[in-house]
């Protein structure tokens, strides 16, 4: 069994070593994550928050289906509709939403876990490293606000694209970008971030920009 971190998301990057996955299979596995943090959010007696939804934690089979790994920072909520105390910040820079480290953003709930997923769905579409421009910081901060603004642009030129193709990579991004709104009242739960998935990209709308400094 392999780590997401492992493979090689993105087509013709110029990289050695790892997988190729096409974009239908990394759908896949966006979706599969979602799933399973869904049920840790509502399909669990008590609610689970991870608190380090990461490329690294998660694990692929043979078939590439995933499996979130490394509970090690998550909590426990016994209420499903209160939010959490935590002592401090925890979980991997880049991928911390904004209320963990920040009291001014917010509550701390299981849409920590929404944020950090859609981070993590963003890296997943593979532009970070190879479209973000050499005279721009390379910080995961810069990266939402660079695929907002490029949308269309990227989703027609990802290599080996089709109609039904650009389709899917244009929901990955949307639903990411929704998933990293700054305030956590703003982002889908994973319910609906499942929902928004598997369902048509008709009325699939972009967020609010993120503004970040």
């Amino acid at each position: 069994m392999g780590r997401i971190s492992s493979t090689r998301y993105a087509f013709k990057d110029g990289s050695e070593g790892g997988n190729i996955l096409g974009w239908e299979k990394l759908f896949d596995i966006a979706v599969g994550i979602a799933r399973g943090l869904e049920y840790l959010h509502r399909g669990c007696n008590t609610r689970i928050v991870h608190f380090d939804i990461k490329p690294h934690n998660i694990l692929l089979d043979q078939n590439f289906c995933p499996k979130i790994s490394d509970f090690g920072l998550a909590k426990l909520c016994l209420n499903k509709e209160s939010v959490i105390s935590i002592g401090g910040a925890r979980g991997t820079i880049g991928y911390i939403a904004p209320e963990v480290y920040s009291k001014q953003f917010g509550a701390v709930s299981s849409k920590s876990d929404v944020y950090s997923y859609g981070m993590m769905v963003l890296e997943m579409v593979g532009a970070r490293d190879k479209n973000i421009s050499p005279n721009t910081e390379s910080s995961s901060q810069y990266f939402p606000q660079w695929i907002y603004e490029h949308l269309d642009e990227y989703c027609i030129s990802a290599s080996e694209i089709d109609g039904e193709i650009t389709e899917v990579v244009r929901k990955m991004i949307v639903v990411g970008l929704w998933c990293i709104q700054l305030s956590s009242t703003d982002r889908p739960t994973m319910t609906r971030v499942v929902e928004m998935l598997e369902g048509s990209t008709t009325g699939l709308e972009l967020p609010p920009k993120v503004l970040l400094s």
